[in-house]
């Protein structure tokens, strides 16, 4: 390797999920995100092949998480725990919160948080985080300084959602003579020419159609840490004269954002309350955190009292609480909405949702917009930043960024190029 700027992209050039790049300058080295591929098990799954990883030559400074999605940790707990992992504050806080609810919830032992628009430096490698729009709360892009170089690593963005000022403020206001533009492509291959996803608005208000309409409880199968999702379903749950009730998972991952615009089940959200399912009752206690439910004192929904109180709530479920709905009674002319990926109701969780609600005579309805940007704003976000060279990750349609971008140069997972 020559003495400027080098950079791989260990996972990522043709898949989404799994990313990882790794900068090296001058004997130094930093590593941008570590995730499990969408496809994968993490006791499967080896580390990319970074032999700074297991080195005690100093040459790896840390890790830049982006965000809380497992596709980018999810091979974070692979790692030497001495190893410094740098992110957002508030991603920090709700890793921490989640990780004893989800199977193989980690949250970094050696973490250093960073903030939207603060510098910092590791080594001669100078960072900037830059907040953006994206279904994981706290998602960040990285201005990355060394060498005379200026690299961005755009993360996961979108330009529809309750944050989409921050998208526009970067298209207004793009870091200058970026070199290489390392930039995601979820949506290629998803959309038809010219059309947009739905805003985080829009879904509001399809949420809203069904609960107006509902005469029995809505359920609405979406991930707690899909914060803009759980934003508007309380907005609609709210326009529709309906509480919003969240089980024990969501209630923590709710506090841990430590934002006052964010509803949670706390005295200050009088229409936010907390049901916790019989099987998370075991579990609290089997693992001995069964004392966080005294905060929800007050804010609880008991099983004996759920009948009465379905057809005025909305409750955030996973697939495996409707059977506890069921012995409770609560599911009659009950309605679920899919608020995810609907690519996860082919997975054997999603097609036994669905029989299950079939069986039961549940209505089903499939509500959600993608947590990624669409073309219409990838050109927008590219053109305003204008790079050097743009160099697609994050997307399986690699081949589509040639006929939508400027100065596209695609790489391969493992090899170096200069910036």
């Amino acid at each position: 390797m020559n003495d400027g700027l080098q950079i791989c992209i260990h996972r990522g050039t043709n898949q989404i999920g799994g990313s990882c790049v790794e900068l090296q300058y001058a004997g130094k080295r930093i590593v941008v995100d570590l995730g499990l591929p969408l496809d994968a098990e993490l006791e499967a799954t080896d580390l990319p092949d970074i032999p700074s990883i297991h080195s005690d030559d100093g040459s790896l400074l840390g890790f830049l998480l982006s965000h809380g999605h497992r596709d980018h940790w999810g091979l974070l707990p692979k790692l030497p725990p001495a190893i410094n992992v740098h992110l957002g504050r508030k991603t920090l806080s709700i890793m921490t919160a989640a990780a004893p609810f989800i199977p193989g919830g980690y949250a970094p032992v050696a973490s250093v948080t960073y903030s939207d628009g603060q510098q910092f430096e590791l080594g001669p490698f100078k960072i900037t985080p830059y907040l953006m729009d994206h279904s994981g709360f706290d998602a960040y892009g990285f201005l990355i300084e060394v060498g005379g170089k200026r690299v961005y690593y755009s993360g996961d963005i979108r330009g529809h959602g309750r944050k989409a000022a921050l998208f526009e403020r970067f298209i207004k206001s793009p870091p200058s003579a970026i070199d290489v533009l390392l930039m995601e492509g979820s949506s290629l291959g998803r959309l038809q020419a010219g059309e947009r996803f739905e805003t985080e608005a829009e879904i509001e208000n399809r949420l809203l159609d069904v609960m107006k309409t509902a005469s029995g409880m809505v359920l609405v199968a979406c991930s707690a840490q899909n914060i803009d999702r759980v934003v508007s379903v309380y907005r609609a749950a709210k326009r529709s004269g309906r509480q919003l009730l969240v089980d024990a998972y969501a209630a923590e991952v709710l506090k841990a954002t430590d934002t006052k615009s964010i509803p949670k089940p706390t005295e200050e959200w009088s229409d936010v309350k907390v049901y916790i399912p019989q099987a998370q009752r075991r579990f609290l206690k089997e693992k001995n955190i069964a004392s966080l439910v005294d905060a929800y004192k007050g804010r609880r929904v008991f099983p004996e009292a759920l009948r009465s109180e379905a057809a005025r709530s909305v409750m955030i479920i996973r697939p495996w609480m409707l059977r506890d709905l069921e012995r409770a009674g609560a599911l009659d002319e009950a309605t679920a909405v899919w608020s995810q990926w609907d690519g996860y109701l082919k997975d054997e969780t999603g097609t036994r949702f669905v029989e299950a609600c079939a069986a039961s005579s549940i209505r089903f309805e499939i509500i959600h917009t993608s947590g990624h940007a669409d073309p219409h704003d990838l050109k927008r976000f590219s053109e305003a930043v204008s790079p050097m060279k743009l160099v697609p990750i994050h997307t399986f349609h690699p081949e589509q960024f040639d006929g939508l971008f400027a100065n596209v140069v695609r790489s391969s997972d493992g090899e170096w190029f200069n910036a």
